[in-house]
């Protein structure tokens, strides 16, 4: 990932809507409440034959109280540690805010080209006013509007300028690994133990992931891309609109992925909302596993994980062959071994048996 461009700013300006225009997706969701967008997300987008990473961040704000603030800040901050180039966004319709102002001099700190986005200007009086922005003394200020597309040519034939040649799509080709299961089953936890790293954030609270998080990543010399989503609940109990389009990533990272993991809690077990997931994995025909997450919580008997295992396939049926691993992310137990079985899964679902064998 050579080429990285992100995107950064305060809460609402449009930083996911130009996300989505750049990559040509409608993969970060978009919604008039800040602080939608809480992890670091990627995509891939190409100008003028040029292919490079774009990173959608959450609103940066400081001394608020909400408690997840501090942590998209954090994301922040990593983005403009990966980042080859920095577009700070800002509104032309809303003017010059101290948020803007407070930003900036984030931004001064860091050694990264920065393009100064006046978004919002769709009309000509707005792109007037956008030049209220010179006054913080960032050079150069590019009026667009993200949502339909006006003024971005100009701007990304500025940012390309700062690329390497030659950089291919990085995804393609690669097998895909989508983390699935219920809200607070442990799926960013997981990542973030597999990556040794905070890639997403991660709370007690349900519904902490909200878009579907894409991460490269390597082991036993084999690359692949996981995919962190947001918890799937029954649709009678969705009630905003954002968990709705959350779900909706969800189920297209199914689409999109090879193997499913599928994680449940070792404390509530397989139930029926889990059973439809699996059943939707099976009809789009992807590789499928299930993780018992939480395993460090159960009380030990005699042959305790052969009985719990015995209860589950039970309740599979006819999918009895899923294979089973218990794991404790919190305790790091066994959750390579979870990987190499979802890797496992691959390599059988693309291995091609002769007739003479069959």
């Amino acid at each position: 990932m050579a080429n990285i461009v992100a995107i950064v700013g305060r809460p609402n300006v449009g930083k996911s809507t130009l996300f989505n225009r750049l990559i040509e997706k409608r993969k970060a969701i978009m919604d008039d409440e800040s602080g939608v967008t809480r992890d670091r997300h990627y995509g891939y987008a190409e100008w003028t034959g040029k292919h490079f990473t774009v990173i959608d961040t959450g609103g940066y704000v400081t001394g608020s109280e909400d408690k997840f603030e501090s942590e998209i800040r954090h994301q922040v901050e990593l983005a403009l540690d990966e980042a080859t180039v920095v577009l700070f966004m800002v509104d032309s319709f809303a003017g010059l805010t101290d948020l803007d102002k407070d930003f900036a001099k984030v931004l001064r700190t860091s050694n990264k080209p920065v393009y100064l986005v006046a978004n919002k200007a769709d009309t000509t009086e707005r792109i007037h006013m956008a030049s209220e922005f010179y006054a913080l003394g960032m050079g150069e200020v590019y009026p667009v509007s993200s949502a339909s597309g006006s003024g971005t040519g100009e701007l990304l034939d500025m940012v390309v300028k700062n690329f390497d040649e030659g950089e291919e799509n990085p995804e393609e080709g690669i097998p895909r690994i989508a983390i699935l299961g219920r809200p607070n089953v442990g799926k960013s936890s997981f990542l973030n133990a597999l990556l040794g790293k905070e890639r997403t954030i991660v709370t007690d609270e349900a519904g902490t992931t909200r878009d579907s998080i894409n991460t490269h990543y390597k082991l036993y010399g084999k690359d692949f891309i996981l995919t962190d989503t947001a918890g799937i609940r029954k649709k009678s109990k969705v009630k905003e609109d954002i968990e709705f389009y959350s779900v909706l990533r969800s189920i297209q990272a199914l689409q999109d992925s090879d193997v499913c993991i599928f994680i449940i809690d070792a404390e509530r077990g397989l139930e029926a909302q889990d059973m439809s997931i699996i059943n939707l994995a099976l009809k789009y025909r992807k590789g499928i596993m299930i993780m018992v997450n939480k395993w460090d919580l159960i009380e030990k008997e005699n042959n305790t994980a052969e009985k719990y295992k015995k209860a589950i396939l039970q309740k599979l049926g006819q999918l009895d062959y899923i294979p089973i691993i218990f794991t404790s992310v919190v305790k790091k137990q066994r959750i390579f071994q979870a990987i190499e079985k979802a890797i496992e899964i691959y390599d059988n679902r693309n291995s091609k048996i002769p007739t003479s064998k069959l």
